[in-house]
């Protein structure tokens, strides 16, 4: 005896009507972005990728109709808009808060305590992955590197940067999002919010009062490549192995002075951080291109 598909459970559904156009009013605003945001290109095609963000920065995810809209624009299908949208994890594919609050879980941040970051996050908040709270005001999601290695455990809020983090110190920060008081990156432009943060990345200037005069920098770890290209070369040293003294001499005394070469693998100790040195910095002590 068969059964249906109905009697089984499963619902074949009708196929989804199309999404409906933005307000009058709203897609006369859009599109006269849209129309400056094309004419940047020579391939009408290529405007894309800000597009989605402008749609992005009107309901704070790329909505249906959103990506109805880029389709109209630059005479694509939806298909080939909706392809898009999916690949790049910056554009969100559903309602989200005011803060995206991303907790970096790569090797390295993971190891210096992002993972512990993370869980702390979930507990805290009561949301897990992608989720976001009740009140509207705060998106969890773990994210990949954030190329900020050497100020690892990093945490990004609408993609500015928080440095040297712990599981406390993150929770402070979404408590005063949450609660309306102001919090300041690490490094970087004020905070602002996830739909302004849309608009930014779809190349509109940001027009708060001081907020292109912020910046910040990689850290001293970061700047060594520079350097290198510059011909700034380090001082050359050699790490013993392990199963060396700290104080063996050099196998080869041309590649610097012994001074240089009588150090532990980085390896065998641990790393201060924020969480256990008081003293270490929790932010850039450099601008690109200079000297510590």
């Amino acid at each position: 005896m068969t059964t249906s598909s109905s009697e089984r459970g499963v619902s074949l559904g009708m196929p989804e009507l199309p999404a409906p156009d933005y307000p009058d009013d709203v897609r006369t605003r859009l599109e006269a972005d849209a129309r400056e945001i094309i004419g940047r290109y020579p391939d009408s095609r290529s405007a894309l990728l800000p597009m989605l963000h402008l749609v992005q920065s009107e309901e704070g995810y790329v909505s249906r109709t959103g990506v109805r809209f880029c389709a109209q624009l630059l005479d694509l299908t939806t298909a080939e808009v909706t392809a898009v949208a999916t690949f790049y994890t910056m554009y969100r594919r559903k309602p989200s808060g005011d803060y995206q609050v991303g907790v970096c879980t790569n090797t390295l941040c993971a190891v210096m305590g992002g993972d512990a970051i993370f869980e702390s996050l979930q507990e805290h908040l009561g949301v897990g992955n992608g989720e976001t709270t009740d009140d509207g005001k705060v998106t969890l999601e773990h994210i990949e590197c954030n190329a900020a290695c050497d100020f690892a455990p990093v945490v990004m809020v609408n993609w500015e940067f928080f440095d040297n983090q712990t599981p406390d110190s993150v929770r402070r920060v979404v408590d005063d999002l949450r609660a309306g008081r102001a919090v300041t990156p690490t490094r970087g432009a004020p905070l602002c919010t996830f739909k302004e943060t849309a608009r930014i990345l779809a190349g509109f200037p940001d027009e708060r009062e001081g907020a292109t005069e912020s910046g910040g920098s990689a850290g001293p770890a970061s700047l060594v490549g520079l350097r290198l290209a510059k011909g700034e070369a380090a001082p050359a040293r050699v790490v013993h192995p392990r199963e060396s003294g700290p104080h063996d001499e050099p196998r080869d005394a041309a590649v610097g002075d012994a001074s240089a070469t009588k150090h532990l693998s980085s390896h065998d100790a641990p790393q201060k951080t924020s969480a256990s040195d008081p003293s270490h910095p929790a932010g850039p002590v450099a601008k690109e291109g200079e000297e510590s």
